[in-house]
């Protein structure tokens, strides 16, 4: 099956992005009312002792807030201490604040998580066929809803999880820290978030999110963790996150082979700025490999990947059930106002000979590469652009300069980005 792939700056030791902001999703503030009524875990019952299961207290409570919906909503306050729970849902117009030093925690039985079906968009779970244990904090056709706080902090204790992926214990694909599904005005911020079974935060079907101002980790040998999943949405802002993963660290999807063709939405108008991004086996910045409804409009700028096997990726494939003559299209990437040290593989741009890369412009980029490499760019049915790029990039890419880029309408655009 031929793959094309579109890697960028592989094994790079620090990356970081200067200059001025643009114009961008993130300027676009969501706001939102203070919220008149307030509740604390303790009032339902809930013992912040790490050891006591507390999901039917944050069930109840989150129940009885939802009537304060339609009277300017309500916040559920979780206070310092070890809240140990199993999945829980959100609610509409609802704030869940956690105090400095608040600590929900996932529990370590998975029949404390439920079992779902699988996304529309995808057909089976990703791990396994078939359903998909659920996150453990959940929004389903929600709106108006904000978890944040004090530096609290969400913790999946994922080391269970990983050790059932890796022995293939499991008969479900492993569930999410947090995940949103068909909703609308959602604010992640002000938290931490460690040691996810998989993903740390997956808006699904989503417009307006914006995710500022938190930590994510997982160790880099936990496998296929990945930071933040914007998945067939729009309207996305990630920003001044630092993010710590065994996988990906940002990943864009968009569903999967012929359900995310027959779903048809796609991942688009999403804006990343002022974040550190740490990939241990997979990408800072990934596109794919699951966008089969497409990606499109994505600006990132003002960004540092360290420490990461490769910094930016793009990855997809042909042929589907769906269709089985379909194509991927890439087109229309521009990369600018990038330095970038200890890099072993420039660029590596593998393109597919019925469907090759085009319009790639590459301009203001300097990278020191480190002894190890052997061919800085590597190139293949690829065509584009470029200005003041060193290493000066494979004949593929010399067509003309970067005049030509400004009068294309740009999909995918990457601004002072630090390597």
């Amino acid at each position: 099956m031929a793959v094309a792939l579109l890697l960028l700056w592989a094994l790079c030791n620090a990356i970081r992005v200067n200059g001025e902001e643009s114009n961008g999703r993130c300027d676009h503030k969501l706001k939102f009312n203070p919220r008149p009524h307030s509740v604390s875990i303790q009032e339902f019952g809930a013992i912040g002792d790490g050891k006591t299961l507390n999901t039917i207290a944050f069930r109840n409570a989150i129940f009885y807030l939802k009537s304060f919906a339609d009277k300017g909503g309500a916040q559920l306050y979780v206070p310092p201490g070890r809240w140990l729970t199993g999945s829980f849902n959100l609610t509409s117009h609802l704030t869940l604040f956690l105090e400095k030093d608040a600590i929900i925690l996932g529990s370590q039985d998975p029949s404390h998580w439920g079992i779902v079906e699988p996304l529309p968009s995808y057909g089976r779970g990703i791990e396994l066929p078939g359903r998909r244990y659920r996150s453990l904090v959940n929004g389903y056709m929600l709106r108006d809803v904000v978890i944040t706080g004090d530096n609290g902090t969400i913790d999946g204790q994922g080391s269970v999880w990983w050790e059932w992926f890796i022995s293939h214990s499991l008969n479900y694909t492993r569930p999410h820290l947090v995940e949103f599904v068909s909703s609308e005005y959602v604010l992640v911020s002000n938290i931490s978030l460690l040691n996810a079974p998989a993903y740390n935060i997956h808006p699904v079907y989503c417009s307006n999110v914006h995710i500022h101002n938190i930590s994510v980790y997982a160790p880099p040998e936990s496998p296929y963790t990945v930071g933040i999943v914007p998945d067939s949405s729009d309207n996305i802002c990630i920003e001044d996150c630092n993010i710590s993963m065994g996988h990906d660290a940002i990943a864009f999807k968009s569903g999967w082979d012929e359900y995310g063709i027959a779903y048809g939405r796609p991942t688009t108008i999403a804006h990343v700025r002022r974040v550190d991004l740490r990939s241990s086996t997979g990408s800072s910045l990934a596109f794919g490999s699951e966008m089969s409804g497409g990606i499109s409009d994505i600006l990132v700028e003002e960004v540092h990947l360290y420490n990461s096997l490769t910094g930016i990726e793009f990855r997809t494939t042909t042929d589907d059930k769906f269709d089985p003559d379909a194509f991927p299209v890439l087109e229309k990437i521009t990369l600018q106002n990038i330095i970038g040290t200890n890099i072993t593989i420039a660029g590596n741009f593998k393109g597919i000979e019925e469907s090759p890369f085009t319009f790639i412009c590459l301009s203001n980029i300097s990278l020191s590469i480190n002894s190890t490499s052997l061919s800085p760019w590597q190139c293949s049915y690829v065509s584009g652009f470029s200005e003041s790029v060193f290493p000066e990039p494979c004949p593929e890419l010399m067509n003309s300069s970067t005049s030509s880029c400004g009068i294309l309408m740009l999909e995918l655009q990457f601004y002072n980005i630090i390597l």
